[in-house]
Parts: structure tokens; sequence; C-alpha cells
């Protein structure tokens, strides 16, 4: 997907006057930082980052050495392992002759819709329902480009399959679960990316509950301890951390080994590395008009700091709907905040920092509601694949040295 500058001017116009000027300064800052040789952090939440391509432009940045880390949920390294986005056939579960409390609300069952080359594929890994397959292509239903490898069978079951697989040689090296996962992953995924770099992609705590068995993988593989451990170290080497549609940044705003605005305090008392959160900036792309409200009283009259300072419920105090990710953001002076469509505002934000430094970008993400989006999504249908397991187990059997 190649750059269209109107369709990026436009986006650009759609922003308010604040949030242009937020962007300006986020990609002026964006830009002094990588001339310098630093470093950018990528915080991202599930489905819109995946729906709008946000991830796949992420992975771009990433081989284009403007992003140099991410955390990001167990949900995205799922559809990640499937491909990012993939077409599913929606049938009615009842009409295949498919009853039971265990199957989701409205009844409905689906299929990816696989190549027979696919579908030979598969079956040299896990036995195939051959009879559902024949009655799910005779059946009727609706064409829908959704997150890959999530609840259609039989890429939702792969999924859940080759968790317990990536598990075992996780445990076997160390290593975490999306490591492993990125040796088979598509280039043009975040963990695939990451894998061929040697740069993290690691789930934060608080995101690691999605995507079924791929979640309890994630989360099985490394302890938490060190999963902290190392999402402290990558958010120390930062200069810049940006946040893509993502709640509960604990890591970032609230995390057990960061000392400026979090609960860092008693790691360093007892002698843990810790870091801190001071002189770095903190880009928010946020649909909530109520992240700039509380930084506005913040800057306005301490309120937020007075409030903690007092023992006192934010809420209550700012008399705004308060998410736990507003207060260290509202409070530290290196925070930008950008309100607006994440589908709108990451491509504008890399392609001005991209065309700043002089990197050509070949992959431009655009939001889902454009001709331009849309084909955009079918594009990532079409190209990036799903998790190569023959990959995978090649790169493990010749990970580190035999004992």
């Amino acid at each position: 997907m190649k750059v269209n500058e109107k369709l990026l001017d436009q986006f650009y116009g759609n922003l308010d006057d604040r949030s242009r000027a937020s962007l300006d300064a986020a990609v002026e800052r964006i830009v002094s930082v990588k001339a310098a040789g630093g470093k950018i952090v990528v915080a991202t939440g599930s489905g819109p980052n995946i729906h709008e391509g946000v991830t796949t432009l992420i992975a771009e940045l990433m081989d284009k050495g403007m992003v140099d880390g991410v955390t990001t949920s167990s949900a995205v390294i799922g559809h990640e392992m499937g491909g990012a986005l993939d077409r599913v056939k929606m049938c009615s579960a009842s009409a295949l002759g498919l009853e039971g409390d265990s199957l989701p609300r409205g009844g409905a069952f689906e299929f990816t819709q696989l190549s027979q080359g696919q579908l030979d594929i598969l079956r040299r890994e896990m036995i195939l329902d051959e009879d559902l397959l024949e009655r799910g292509g005779k059946a009727d239903g609706r064409l829908v480009i959704k997150a890959a490898g999530n609840m259609a069978y039989p890429m939702g079951l792969r999924a859940e399959n080759l968790a317990g697989e990536i598990l075992v040689f996780s445990k076997a090296y160390g290593l975490p679960f999306e490591v492993v996962a990125g040796w088979g992953a598509d280039r043009r995924t975040m963990i695939g990316m990451g894998a061929e770099k040697g740069l993290p992609v690691l789930v934060s705590i608080p995101q690691m509950v999605g995507h079924g068995h791929v979640g309890m993988a994630i989360g099985d593989s490394i302890s938490v301890f060190e999963r902290s451990m190392r999402i402290a170290s990558m958010l120390e080497a930062a200069d810049v951390i940006i946040e893509s549609a993502v709640a509960l940044t604990q890591e970032i705003h609230d995390g057990p080994f960061e000392c400026y605005t979090g609960h860092g305090i008693w790691s360093w008392w007892k002698g843990l590395r810790t870091f801190s959160l001071e002189g770095k900036t903190l880009i928010r792309i946020d649909l909530d008009e109520n992240l700039r409200k509380a930084q506005d009283l913040e800057k306005e009259s301490a309120l937020i700091q007075e409030a903690i300072n007092r023992g006192l419920p934010k809420t209550k105090i700012s008399k705004i709907p308060f998410r736990m990710e507003m207060s260290a953001f509202a409070r530290h002076e290196g925070s930008i905040p950008i309100i607006g469509d994440i589908g709108e505002v990451w491509p504008v934000m890399a392609w001005k920092a991209a065309k700043a430094l002089g990197i050509s970008l070949d992959f431009m993400s655009y939001a889902q509601h454009t001709p331009e989006g849309q084909a955009m999504r079918e594009w990532i249908v079409k190209e990036v694949k799903p998790l190569d397991r023959e990959k995978l187990i090649a790169k493990a059997g010749e990970h580190g040295e035999a004992p």
C-alpha cells in the first residue's frame, strides 16, 4: 500500500486544532530522537490496531528503524500468528447441525476461507473435520474480514494447538512466547519483524488474558517478574513512548520498576534495578477527550497531583470519568495527547516523520472506513501469511548450543 499524500492531508485536516498541534509536536520529537540515534517504543492495544492496519504499519516502521520495541496484547499475538486479518464465512451453527451452550452468542459458526494448498498444509499439522468443512462450504453465510486466527475453524483451533507447541520451546530455551512465535511469523507482523531484527515485542501484564490458550501460554512462558523486568528495560531505553488505543498501561505509568510516576520505590529500596520516566516523551493517541481534559486540569491547577497528595479519588476531584492511565499521563511533563482516530493519526504521523527523516515507507495504513483502508485490509488478507510452523520448528532446532 503506497503513500497517498492527498488522503493523508485530509486525515490531518480532520483533527481539531489542538490535536494537529499535538501531532506536529509528536512528529518533531520523533524526528529529533531518531536523528540523534535514540529509541522509540510503541504500546499498542488490541482490536483497533489490527483492523486499522496499525500493527502492520508498526512492523514496517520497525523494519525501517523508526520503532525499536513494542508492548502489546496476547490477542494481537494470536492474530499475528494467523496473519493479522483473514476472511471468514459466518454461518448459522444450527444449520450446520451444531448445537449446545458453548457456541458463541448469536448462534454463528465461522470458517476461515483457505485455499486447497493452505488446507493441505494444515492437514499435515492437525486432523481436520472434513465433513464439517464440506458442510461449511455448502452452507449459506456471509463473508467478513476479521482479526485472524480467532473464532473461525480451523485457524482459530490451529492457534490454540500451536500455543502448546510454542510454549514447550519457550520453556526449553528460557524465552518469551512472543520471541518463539516470531520465528515462524510473517515479517510484516510485529512479532515476525521483531524476531528478524532482534527487537523486543512483549505482551504487557494487564493484556495477557486474550486469545484463549495463546494468552495462557504467553503467561506461562516466563514469570511475571521476568516479564515486568524485560518491559522495564525496554521502556528505560526509550526516549519516546507512543501509546496506541491501549488501556491499563500499568507497565508505563504504574509499573513495579518505574520510580517517577509509578510504584518502583520499593523495588529500588530492595536493590532491584529500576528506571524513571522523567525526561521521556509520552505520546498517546486516544478518542477520549477526557484524557486531554485531565492534562488541562493538571497544567492549570495541579489538580490530579493534589488529589494524590490528599488521598482523594481522582474522579471526584476532577469531575470527569477517570481512567487509571490518565493519572501519570496527565502529571507527566512530557506527555502529548492526540485526540483522534488511530486509523487516521498513525499514517499521518508515520508519513510526516519518515519524510522528515528521509525514509521511504513501502507500506502505509489507512483508516478502514475509506476506500483506501478497505483496499489495505484486502491486501493484508492476501499478503500477510499465517505463522509457518515448519519454519518455526527449523529455527527452534537451530537455536542455541547443544547441552
